[in-house]
């Protein structure tokens, strides 16, 4: 089962020192039983997409606790996709984050199958959703917008041979 895992670059980092993904329980975003009957025009691929862009969003909230924590994090979305024995990963019942799912373990780095990231030129409009999420969760519309603006930014895939170019950068 493919899993999208949100990240930062500094847990990236620390997932490559450690060689894996962790520690459990995770939380990651998949095609589950409910996003299919929920999506159910949708292709498995656009169904991915789906999993992908929830785990993008989480990611973003990830970079805004990192950075609430003093963690010098660069403003860029990061999604790790891997893939786990379906047994391993436990669909939840909320029905906002249908393809939410829960892994009992930690995800080894040799399970990963690629990474998914920001561009540079999207670190503007992460920054302000950065800015703009409290406003956002307490239900303004124009900082909702600003948060969206960061989804209108596609996350660029990268081999796992890659990601050592992706922590220099």
């Amino acid at each position: 089962m493919r899993v999208y895992l949100p990240c930062t670059l500094p847990a990236l980092a620390t997932a490559v020192k450690l060689g894996e993904l962790g520690p459990a329980p995770l939380t990651g975003y998949a095609v589950t039983p409910a996003l299919t009957e929920w999506y159910a025009s949708g292709d498995t691929e656009e169904l991915e997409y789906v999993a992908l862009t929830e785990a993008a969003r989480a990611s973003l909230r990830m970079l805004a606790a990192d950075r609430a924590d003093g963690v010098q994090a660069p403003a860029r979305r990061v999604v790790i996709a891997a893939e786990v024995p379906e047994s391993a990963a436990r669909a939840g019942a909320d029905l906002e984050e249908r393809a939410r799912v829960r892994l009992a373990q930690a995800v080894p780095l040799t399970k990963v199958a690629a990474v998914h990231i920001d561009d540079v030129e999207a670190t503007a409009d992460v920054e302000a959703a950065l800015a703009a999420l409290p406003a956002a969760d307490e239900g303004d519309d124009d900082a909702r917008f600003t948060v969206d603006g960061a989804e209108a930014h596609e996350l660029m895939w990268y081999a796992t041979q890659e990601i050592p170019d992706l922590l220099r950068s």
